[in-house]
C-alpha cells in the first residue's frame, strides 16, 4: 500500500471514528428514522395505561445520570452472583418498575424496526424528556448519539446521590460538584411537582414534636392529614402520598408555591424554603414559572449530557428481556459482543469459564 494510500483510509478512519463519536439531534436520522415516532407512541400508551411512569422515569433517569459514569443506562443492568449493580443499592430499591418496563417496551419496539442501533441511555434519556411534555412541562433538545455503559456498582450510588433526609447544603453540594448553580440544582427538585413519596420517608418528622424539629415547619392540618394517610404504614409499607397535594399529575411551579405554606412533604422539601441559599429561587420560581421551565430545561439538557460516552466507548445493547438465566441467555441468544439493557456484562468471561466446565460433564 503507498504512503499516500495508507494517509487517506488512516484520515477516513478517523472521520469515521469523530463522526460516530459526536452527539447530534438527529443522530438516529440515517440509521433509524422512526426512533422519534417509537419513542413518543411507547411513552404515550405506557403513561396513559400507569401514569405513574412519568415520575418514575424522571427519577431513574436522575438516578442513572448522577453517578460519576454519568448518564449511561448502568442503572438498568442487573446484578449477577458476581457483582451487585446500582439498580440494587439501598436507595435505589425503591425506584418504580414501570420506569424500567418503558425502556423494556422502547427498546423492543426499536430493535423490531432498526436491530442492534439505539442505545438504552438514548432511550431513557428522550423518554424521559417526552413524558416531561407530556405532563405540562418544558420542552428542551436532547442530544443523541450515547453508548451503553458496561460498569454498574452500588457501591458507586451512595455517595453521590441525595436522600430525602439530607441537609439542603449537603445536596446542594452533590449537584455544585457535577457542574450545576444553586438556580439549577432548586429548577431540578421541583421534580417533585410529580410523584410520591413513601410515607417511611418522612413521616418520622411529622410525628417529631421537639421544639426545635422540622414538625414546625408542615401546615397543622396537612400534618394531620399525612398522619392519617400514613397510620398504617408499618404493615403496608407501599403507603405513599403525592409530592404536590395541589396538581399532582401536572407538572408546573405549584411545588415551589406549597413550600412557603408548609405543604412540603419530605425534610429537604422545606430545607429548600428554609436555607438562605436556596429560598430565593423558590421564591422565583413560585411567582415565574416560565422562569422556572427555563432554568429547569437548561439544567435537565446539561444532566443528559454528564458523562456519556460515544463512539468506541461504551456499546449498544441489543435488548432488555428479564435475565432468569444470565448464562442461558448469552448462549442461546448469542450476546458476545452486546448484553441487554437490564443485563450486567462484566461477567461474561465467569459464565463462559462456567458453561465451560459444564460441558465437561
Amino acid at each position: 500500500m503507498s504512503p499516500f494510500s495508507l494517509f487517506l483510509l488512516t484520515t477516513l478512519s478517523l472521520f469515521c471514528f469523530f463522526a460516530n463519536a459526536r452527539l447530534t439531534l438527529d443522530f438516529y436520522k440515517d440509521t433509524c428514522p422512526q426512533f422519534s415516532q417509537i419513542i413518543r407512541d411507547t411513552v404515550t400508551s405506557k403513561q396513559i395505561a400507569s401514569p405513574t411512569t412519568a415520575p418514575a422515569t424522571l427519577r431513574l433517569f436522575l438516578h442513572d445520570c448522577l453517578l460519576p459514569n454519568g448518564c449511561d443506562a448502568s442503572i438498568l443492568l442487573s446484578s449477577t452472583a458476581f457483582n451487585t449493580a446500582e439498580r440494587d443499592a439501598d436507595i435505589n430499591l425503591s425506584l418504580p418498575g414501570d420506569a424500567f418496563d418503558l425502556v423494556v417496551r422502547a427498546k423492543t419496539a426499536l430493535e423490531l424496526a432498526c436491530p442492534n442501533t439505539v442505545s438504552c441511555a438514548d432511550i431513557l434519556s428522550v423518554a424521559t424528556r417526552d413524558l416531561l411534555t407530556m405532563l405540562g412541562g418544558p420542552f428542551y433538545p436532547v442530544f443523541l448519539g450515547r453508548r451503553d455503559g458496561r460498569s454498574s456498582r452500588a457501591a458507586d450510588v451512595a455517595p453521590h446521590l441525595p436522600t430525602p433526609s439530607m441537609p439542603v447544603p449537603q445536596i446542594a453540594q452533590l449537584f455544585t460538584q457535577r457542574g450545576f448553580s444553586v438556580e439549577e440544582f432548586v429548577a431540578l427538585s421541583g421534580a417533585h411537582t410529580v410523584g410520591f413519596s413513601h410515607c417511611s420517608q418522612f413521616i418520622s418528622n411529622v410525628y417529631n414534636t421537639s421544639s426545635s424539629s422540622s414538625s414546625s415547619e408542615y401546615n397543622p392540618r396537612f400534618a394531620q392529614g399525612l398522619q392519617k394517610a400514613c397510620a398504617d404504614y408499618h404493615n403496608n409499607p407501599t403507603l405513599s402520598v403525592f409530592n404536590d397535594i395541589m396538581t399532582p399529575n401536572k407538572f408546573d411551579n405549584v411545588y415551589f408555591q406549597n413550600l412557603p405554606k408548609g405543604l412540603g412533604v419530605l425534610k429537604s422539601d422545606h430545607g429548600l424554603y428554609g436555607d438562605p441559599l436556596t429560598r430565593p429561587f423558590v421564591e422565583s420560581f413560585a411567582k415565574d414559572q416560565n422562569r422556572f421551565f427555563q432554568v429547569f430545561a437548561r439544567a435537565m439538557q446539561k444532566l443528559s449530557l454528564l458523562g456519556v460516552q460515544t463512539g468506541r466507548k461504551g456499546e449498544i445493547r441489543r435488548s432488555v428481556a428479564p435475565v432468569l438465566s444470565l448464562m442461558g441467555v448469552l448462549v442461546t441468544a448469542g450476546f458476545k459482543d452486546h448484553a441487554p439493557c437490564c443485563m450486567h456484562v462484566h461477567t461474561y468471561a465467569h459464565f463462559i469459564t462456567r458453561l465451560q466446565l459444564l460441558r465437561r460433564f
